[in-house]
């Protein structure tokens, strides 16, 4: 007789009832997900000692991840030493600086090894010269060291086509590096300056991480690459090998005799439906278990 009488008002509590329990399905899954998350986000081959391997790939212009890895493994008493794969041409000078400076923190620690794809240059070099041995291919890509700067001035393309910029700035160096109008020669010594002030940071770091002598690494120091046979013999890498060999020699510096098994983060696969479900549900889940979330894994109160 309800359903008679009021069936729209039947359909709709129907449909709530589904949506409630589909809500109650999906909120289990996603917290026992998450609950196994902190165990099931690396992907460790089978037997052995434990080397954590942290890769770096493309331009560096966030630190924080790496950062992390690097952390989660320096401090996991399981993982014997660190690998650093690096396939990189460099990038930013902040995030480049952060690596260097978490690696520097971790060698005491725990041994870590840098292993150069096929290129590790600027700024992947950079992170690579805090480790305590580097290993490259013969054919890799490296060295790069220096900094620089650049733009395009589009001045006399405005002019052209009749534009002409308006700048309002609260002093003589706001806009400077400005596309739209001509440098000036006190504004191009104040951006040397700076270009070789952060220059002179980034020799200095290779000579303290490779233990090198300040002047010889200024005499490498001029922008050019080297393919890794040639670093080698300029001290700039310890030896020649690949991905394999560089895991190896981690393994054993960290005091493991017998296999050795790598340990992977997890490649993160996108899925449009589980996006939506975790934007929705997550959070929300999260904040009644009283568990803070951050880059997508669980913390346990307490823990960094």
């Amino acid at each position: 007789m309800f359903t008679r009488r009021h069936p729209y008002l039947f359909f709709l509590l129907t449909l709530f009832a589904l949506l409630s329990v589909s809500v109650i399905i999906v909120s289990y899954l996603l917290v026992k997900g998450l609950q196994q998350t902190q165990f099931s986000d690396f992907v460790t081959e089978s037997g052995g000692g434990k080397v954590g391997v942290v890769e770096i790939k493309g331009i560096i212009i966030d630190s924080r991840e790496t950062i992390r890895l690097i952390k989660r493994f320096r401090e996991d008493e399981t993982i014997k030493a660190i690998v650093l794969r690096v396939e990189s041409p460099g990038g930013v000078v902040g995030p480049s600086q952060e690596i260097y400076r978490e690696i520097r923190k971790t060698v005491p620690q725990k041994k870590v090894v840098a292993s150069m794809g096929s290129v590790a240059a600027s700024g992947g070099y950079y992170v690579a010269a805090a480790a305590n041995g580097i290993v490259a291919n013969p054919g890799t890509i490296t060295g790069s060291i220096g900094v620089i700067m650049g733009y395009t001035n589009i001045e006399q393309l405005f002019e052209k086509i009749g534009l002409v910029p308006v700048v309002i700035k609260s002093g003589e160096y706001k806009d400077m590096g400005s596309p739209t109008r001509q440098m000036t020669s006190r504004e191009k010594k104040t951006l040397q300056y700076f270009v070789d002030q952060t220059h002179r940071q980034f020799v200095t770091a290779i000579s303290e991480g490779r233990d090198m002598d300040l002047s010889h690494v200024e005499s490498l120091a001029d922008g050019r690459i080297y393919t890794g046979e040639e670093a080698l013999k300029q001290g700039l890498v310890d030896r020649l090998g690949n991905l394999e060999d560089a895991i190896e020699w981690a393994g054993r510096l960290g005091g493991i005799d017998g296999k050795i098994s790598a340990v992977y983060k997890r490649e993160e696969t996108f899925s449009v439906l589980k996006y939506l479900l975790k934007s929705a549900v997550k959070d929300l889940i999260l904040q009644t278990m009283g568990q803070p979330l951050h880059g997508g894994y669980i913390y346990r109160p307490g823990e960094a």
